[in-house]
């Protein structure tokens, strides 16, 4: 039963790693350096490298029969975490306001200045 516990904070941790480089994908390059930020570059390698750490170490418990607190003292999953963490709590509130919105043409009440 405890087993099933830890396997799950193994998943939970790799939707966190997903979600954070499906979040870094819709940013825009140059919004990384207006937020005083790593590049985006740097993000998606340090990203692209934790989802697929997190992936593997969701699958193997089951796949190879090896106990999930086995995989959880390891220190790859947990650097993917934090790697995936960083980026929620730090990068993307930063980069959030130069995404893209409404479309890909933009509002049609925009002025020169901004929404009106």
């Amino acid at each position: 039963m405890l087993d099933y516990f830890f396997w799950l904070l193994l998943i939970i941790a790799f939707v966190m790693e997903a979600w954070a480089l499906i979040d870094a994908l819709t940013v825009p390059q140059g919004a990384y350096a207006a937020a005083s930020k790593q590049s985006k570059k740097l993000w998606m390698i340090i990203l692209i490298v934790a989802a697929v750490v997190g992936g593997a170490y969701a699958a193997v418990p089951y796949a190879l029969g090896v106990h999930p607190i086995a995989l959880l003292l390891n220190i790859l999953p947990v650097a993917a975490f934090i790697a995936g963490a960083v980026y929620l709590a730090d990068v993307r509130p930063a980069v959030a306001p130069f995404k893209k919105r409404g479309g890909g043409r933009g509002s049609t009440n925009m002025g020169p200045y901004g929404p009106w």
